[in-house]
């Protein structure tokens, strides 16, 4: 039994599917994706993009294929990325064959949406002779017209009973290697859905509010619908989706994981919001660390409080720590424990300094541990 039970989320029993080298559902991890915004026949533009979301840490991304100047540009694109491709298809089913024959791991497709069923098995014979996943993505915004007309608007059950639909014909192609999503713009809408797929298939679900909206209202939106899902066990991979960068909805899809203790990536920052007590200028300090530790990949945990009423506490659950202390001088914490002071014009470099430190003992020592296990006499053993 775990030790805090009240923390523990169990994850609904999904299919695992691969995406690229990327295992989606099952016991993987759940996954971090975006979406470039660029025309994708700007290769530079596009690879840009996605090295910045590549720096974020996003495991897959996705590029929008309208044109076939697009699914031409997808090769290099393919070639260039460090992470998985997903082409997003509507309508043309041509530039799905395009681009599983250009090396996209995985196809965005509605199969219903995209002609006859011989355009179906040819698109399906493609991702087949490929090694592509399939996603289906439902949106609210454009379901089916029948569906429309026989529930009056668009609500959980059209949802779920247009992804079933899509899924069938998958199935009925004997294609199974598919995610799906089950979008809305409204949480409450969304959340519904998800959960009636979620017991209606096995198939590894792929979450996301769309059109959230900007950075600030976006996130928050995001936050409230996806940590809904992940806290009831429902979700494989995120994207958020933000009329922002693409690398800003990597960032706040990992900062939703990480408060939910589902994924850990980077330097998790613990701090107050500050008031007459404190000791140094704490939102100023904070805000100047999360630019100054934004390299830093390896987990692990920072707590940054101006005063002694909650600093010692929270320093006792964080790696490093610092709390407020008057004359301009502050306590310093190492896992958990008292260890010296800092000066106000040496804190910011020092707790920096620390960190990399720390980041770097993490991974020195994890490499030592991987090493021990990859060795021939840990092996015979």
């Amino acid at each position: 039994m775990s030790v805090r039970p009240y923390r523990d989320i169990h994850r609904r029993v999904s299919r695992q599917i691969m995406v690229g080298d990327v295992p989606i559902g099952g016991d993987a991890p759940i996954t971090v994706q975006t979406m470039t915004n660029t025309l994708t026949h700007d290769v530079s533009g596009t690879l840009d993009q996605i090295r910045r979301a590549e720096e974020a840490g996003v495991d897959i991304v996705r590029v929008s294929c309208p044109d076939k100047e697009s699914t031409a540009a997808l090769k290099t694109i393919v070639r260039e990325a460090n992470v998985p491709i997903v082409a997003d298809i509507h309508f043309h089913y041509k530039r799905a064959l395009e681009a599983a024959d250009a090396g996209a791991a995985c196809l965005r497709i509605n199969p219903g949406n995209i002609g006859s069923s011989d355009r179906v098995r040819d698109v399906v014979r493609a991702a087949k002779d490929n090694g592509c996943a399939i996603r289906i993505g439902v949106n609210a915004g454009s379901l089916e017209k029948d569906l429309l007309e026989k529930y009056g608007e668009p609500c959980p059950d059209a949802m779920v009973e247009s992804a079933l639909d899509h899924i069938r014909i998958l199935e009925d192609n004997d294609f199974f290697n598919t995610k799906i999503s089950c979008k809305a713009s409204d949480v409450f809408l969304a959340v519904a859905a998800y959960q009636g797929l979620a017991e209606a298939c096995d198939y590894p679900l792929h979450l996301g509010i769309t059109e959230a909206g900007g950075l600030r209202d976006g996130t928050v939106k995001s936050s409230v619908g996806l940590g809904m899902l992940l806290w009831s066990g429902i979700g494989d991979t995120i994207r958020v989706s933000l009329s922002a960068q693409p690398e800003e909805e990597v960032k706040v899809g990992f900062s939703i994981l990480k408060s939910l203790g589902l994924r850990h990536r980077g330097v998790r920052i613990v701090s107050c919001p500050s008031c007459a007590r404190q000791g140094f200028q704490v939102i100023k300090t904070v805000e100047i660390l999360e630019q100054r530790l934004a390299h830093i990949a390896t987990p692990l945990s920072l707590s940054i409080i101006g005063c002694v009423v909650n600093g010692p506490g929270e320093a006792r659950e964080t790696d490093i720590g610092l709390t407020g202390g008057g004359n301009g001088k502050h306590m310093v914490y190492l896992s958990g424990v008292t260890d010296h002071h800092v000066a106000d014009d040496k804190m910011v470099d020092h707790i920096v300094g620390l960190v990399e430190q720390k980041a770097a003992e993490i991974e020195a020592a994890k490499a030592a541990q991987d090493a021990k296990k990859d060795s021939p006499t840990e092996a015979a053993e």
